[in-house]
C-alpha cells in the first residue's frame, strides 16, 4: 500500500518537474530574445547617428562658399533691379527697385571688403549655382513682358528670391560660417531681406 502511494506521489510529481522546466526554457528563451532585441536597437541607432553626422557634415559650408552664396544674391538681385528701373510702369515699383540695387550693392561691397580682408577666394558651390540658374530662368521671362504683367511678375520674382535667401540664410549660412565678421554680415543683412520680402509682398497685394 505504501509503495502504491509513493508511485502516485512519483507521477504526480513529473507533471511539475514538466512544467518547470517548459518554463525555464521559456525564460531562457526570453532573456536571448530580449538581448538579441537590445543589440538590434543598438545596432539601428548606430547607424541612425553615421548618417546623421554624415548628412551633417555634408551640408557644411565653407565660409569661401558662403560669400560666394553672398555675391551671387545680391548681384542677381542688382540685375533684376536695374531691369525693373527700366520696364516697370508704376513708380511704387521702380522705387522698390532702386532700394533693391541700393541694398544689395551696399551688402555686395561689404562682402567683398570681408573677402579682401581675410583674402577669401569665394568659392562656386551648388547653392550659388541654383540662385544663378533661377535668375537667369526669370530674367529671360520678364525680358519678355511688359507694363502690368511685367509688374506682377517682378514682384513674384523677389518675394521667391527673398524667401529662399532667407531660409537658406537661416538653415545653411548662418550655422556653417566660421568667420565672426563674416557671421555678423549675415546676421546684419537679414533684418533688410525681411524687409525687402515684406515690401513686395505689399506691392503686389496692393495690384489685387
Amino acid at each position: 500500500m505504501a509503495e502504491r502511494i509513493n508511485l502516485i506521489q512519483k507521477k504526480r510529481e513529473k507533471p511539475d518537474a514538466i512544467e518547470r522546466k517548459i518554463f525555464l526554457t521559456f525564460k531562457l528563451g526570453e532573456e536571448i530574445m530580449n538581448k538579441l532585441l537590445i543589440s538590434v536597437v543598438a545596432l539601428i541607432f548606430s547607424a541612425f547617428v553615421v548618417n546623421v553626422q554624415a548628412a551633417d557634415k555634408k551640408n557644411d559650408l565653407t565660409d569661401a562658399e558662403i560669400a560666394h552664396i553672398v555675391v551671387t544674391a545680391n548681384s542677381v538681385d542688382i540685375e533684376a533691379g536695374n531691369l525693373a528701373q527700366e520696364k516697370a510702369s508704376h513708380i511704387d515699383i521702380r522705387s522698390y527697385a532702386q532700394r533693391m540695387i541700393a541694398d544689395h550693392t551696399a551688402s555686395s561691397e561689404q562682402a567683398a571688403d570681408l573677402v579682401k580682408k581675410f583674402d577669401l577666394t569665394p568659392k562656386d558651390n551648388a547653392i550659388s549655382q541654383k540662385l544663378a540658374q533661377d535668375a537667369k530662368a526669370n530674367m529671360e521671362r520678364l525680358k519678355g513682358l511688359s507694363d502690368e504683367e511685367f509688374n506682377k511678375a517682378y514682384l513674384e520674382g523677389e518675394i521667391k528670391l527673398h524667401t529662399k535667401v532667407i531660409e537658406i540664410t537661416d538653415n545653411k549660412l548662418v550655422p556653417s560660417v566660421e568667420n565672426e565678421e563674416l557671421k555678423t554680415l549675415l546676421m546684419q543683412t537679414h533684418p533688410t531681406l525681411v524687409s525687402h520680402l515684406e515690401r513686395a509682398k505689399e506691392l503686389k497685394s496692393a495690384m489685387k
